[in-house]
């Protein structure tokens, strides 16, 4: 395919409730969406980027910049394009995967949609329903907890996680165990609000079963994270260390990792995601879809990519309304404790044209030089 112009849209969409880690609070989103278009037609992709550099380095100012001056052009200059030759044409470019990854997604769907494939099929897909956890987050109280995870597992989620810090970790897990029984699939995420000083603390949330602790250490830290491993008995899951195959591959090799987080934004794109599935499923390391808060759309592609065989463990793969009242797609809705997978041309979803325009607050048409 030849590229001829790409969109850069930003959108705002609030949150349902407030969304609370161990490093910020989210009542809204500032997302940036791609729109490519070739002869052909057209893809999407979603930047999970986020409007400060808290989760990771990036955020959604420099990944408009980097796409607008650094990008854009070394895919305009390809006379032929496809997802394939996306990360190795920006690979020159350091850094800026959650960029990177969004014009991979827009280029894949352009291209699936034109040879009449889905992104299921392309990516291997061999199911067609995923089965979904929830991410919940740090509240004011552990009534308020209790009745938030109470109201998922009433919705039909298979699997509850807790967001975690300093403070908020005993306690609230304790009494999630209390309320709901040993039969919970239950586990926790730190995003690296501990450190190895820590390790006697984490040990005592190992008498509650827990499915995994994700990321309790700095996400450079994949030493620590192996002595940790030898000092609990909670499976350590990476999430932030991990941002490409070779770092899963030396997660594994060091034991710093027993279960791995694939959140494709974070390690390029969806091609090198699937990498990180076949190295993992390979060494016997169970995987997981991690979700950013994304739309429909790059919903619809982490769906698809839960999918996989080596996806053994429910992800963050909610339903629409778990952060928005009002996507920008047709919602995913959850049936029967998960998601059906697309099977539609490319991401099997695409934007709602008037929810699209209500809800954007800025846009910009790059076009080769």
């Amino acid at each position: 395919m030849k590229i001829l112009s790409i969109e850069l849209r930003r959108i705002a969409l609030p949150l349902v409730s407030p969304f609370r880690t161990s490093f910020a609070t989210e009542t809204a989103r500032d997302i940036l969406l791609i729109r490519v278009t070739t002869p052909e037609g057209e893809g999407w992709g979603e930047c999970v980027s986020s409007a400060d550099p808290l989760y990771s380095s990036e955020y959604v100012d420099g990944s408009v910049d980097v796409i607008t001056r650094f990008l854009a052009p070394r895919l305009f200059a390809l006379d032929d394009v496809c997802a394939e030759m996306v990360g190795r044409a920006l690979e020159p470019v350091k850094g800026h995967k959650m960029a990177k990854a969004a014009l991979e997604m827009a280029v894949l769907d352009a291209e699936l949609r034109e040879s009449g494939r889905s992104v299921a099929e392309y990516l291997g897909a061999s199911r067609t329903h995923v089965v979904s956890g929830v991410s919940v987050g740090i509240m004011d109280s552990i009534p308020e907890l209790l009745d938030a995870v109470d109201e998922y597992l009433n919705q039909g989620y298979a699997r509850i996680k807790l967001k975690i810090e300093p403070g908020w970790d005993l306690q609230p897990v304790r009494a999630v165990r209390d309320s709901f029984g040993d039969d919970l699939l239950l586990q926790v995420d730190a995003n690296a609000a501990y450190t190895l000083g820590d390790a006697p603390h984490l040990a005592r949330l190992d008498p509650f079963d827990l499915l995994l602790i994700e990321q309790p250490l700095a996400h450079d830290d994949l030493r620590h994270h192996a002595i940790l491993a030898q000092r609990i008995r909670t499976p350590i899951c990476l999430d932030e260390s991990i941002e490409s195959a070779k770092d899963a591959a030396d997660a594994i090799a060091l034991g710093a990792a027993q279960i791995i987080n694939i959140k494709p934004g974070r390690v390029g794109g969806y091609l090198e995601a699937r990498r990180i599935h076949d190295l993992c499923q390979a060494n016997g390391v169970p995987v997981w879809c991690g979700g950013m808060l994304e739309t429909g759309l790059g919903r619809a592609a982490n769906v698809a990519l839960a999918a996989l065989p080596g996806f053994t463990l429910p992800g963050d793969t909610s339903a629409s309304s778990r952060y928005y009242a009002r996507d920008i797609t047709e919602p995913f809705v959850l049936v029967d404790g998960g998601l059906a997978v697309p099977d539609g041309l490319g991401l099997g979803r695409e934007p709602d044209p008037g929810v699209l325009d209500e809800v954007t607050t800025w846009t910009a048409t790059l076009t080769p030089a």
